[in-house]
């Protein structure tokens, strides 16, 4: 028996990347995963690999910013497969372009777009999946946040900003339904090679981003869904309100260290004292 035998999962953002992994992740413990993305053919693949492993799911094409989809989405989750047990908000709208930049020269369409699908699109989705989950006498509700809203940067400020907000929103989530045995809990990615992010990022700054990870590796999906499938499952069953980060130990050390102050032992393969003495890349 899986660990999610008999539970109903709504995944966002499932056609590829980490929001695919964390499907997969569900269904081959057992639960049934409707499958969520904007791009709708991402997500009839997705349930396609699922059912080739002989798991359930069902793809649903839809936009998390739009109040009607997400309300449509879960009326889909229940009238299918009965209920909502599981919620994993990973849709996001991520800008690497000059659009998302500092505070100054930042478009304002970029700030509401990106409110709009990060922070509003969450909230939508947990107001549709608590009362379900209620319904049901308990729940787990996982949010992806990002190490970008634990820390400064000179750019990406919606992105940041909405993350910064979400880590908010689900401690506030968990305050407000724990007495109704919702657990909620985030999820703050460091670097996770995604296609879509190995699509925007040059090389000069997958470098400079991996020399600040203590672990000789990027993160994979995989990494992350591990990560949500345990938060989701009653083995963190006294597990709530959290942000978790998982991010190669990106955040947990002083700058001295990808400054060149770590060892020659220490470096990731590769990372000469020549590459640490290279200028700064930027985000665009």
């Amino acid at each position: 028996m899986g660990r999610f035998e008999g539970k109903v999962a709504v995944v966002t953002g499932a056609g590829a990347g980490i929001g695919k992994a964390c499907a997969l992740a569900i269904a081959r413990e057992g639960g049934r995963v409707v499958v969520a993305d904007i791009d709708g053919s991402a997500a009839i693949a997705c349930t396609a690999q699922i059912a080739a492993e002989a798991g359930h799911a069902l793809a649903v094409a839809m936009d998390i910013a739009d109040a009607q989809a997400v309300a449509a989405l879960f009326e889909t989750a229940e009238r299918h497969f009965g209920g909502v047990d599981l919620l994993v908000n990973n849709a996001s709208a991520m800008h690497l372009t000059p659009r998302d930049r500092a505070i100054l020269d930042l478009d304002l369409a970029v700030w509401d777009q990106t409110m709009a699908t990060n922070l509003r699109g969450t909230l939508l989705c947990c107001r549709q999946a608590i009362p379900r989950m209620i319904a049901r006498g308990s729940g787990a509700i996982v949010n992806m946040s990002s190490c970008q809203g634990l820390s400064g940067d000179t750019a990406l400020t919606s992105y940041a900003a909405s993350k910064a907000a979400m880590n908010m929103l689900s401690a506030s989530l968990a305050t407000q339904y724990g007495h109704a045995q919702i657990r909620c809990n985030a999820v703050a990615p460091g670097l996770i090679m995604t296609e879509r992010l190995l699509a925007k990022l040059d090389e000069c700054m997958q470098r400079h981003l991996s020399r600040h990870q203590l672990l000789p590796r990027v993160g994979r999906p995989e990494d992350v869904a591990a990560l949500v499938a345990f938060l989701l499952s009653d083995d963190a069953a006294f597990i709530t309100g959290q942000v978790v980060c998982i991010d190669g130990g990106m955040l947990a050390h002083v700058p001295t260290y990808a400054d060149g102050g770590n060892s020659r032992a220490a470096r990731p393969a590769g990372d000469t004292p020549e590459a640490a003495a290279a200028p700064r890349c930027r985000w665009s």
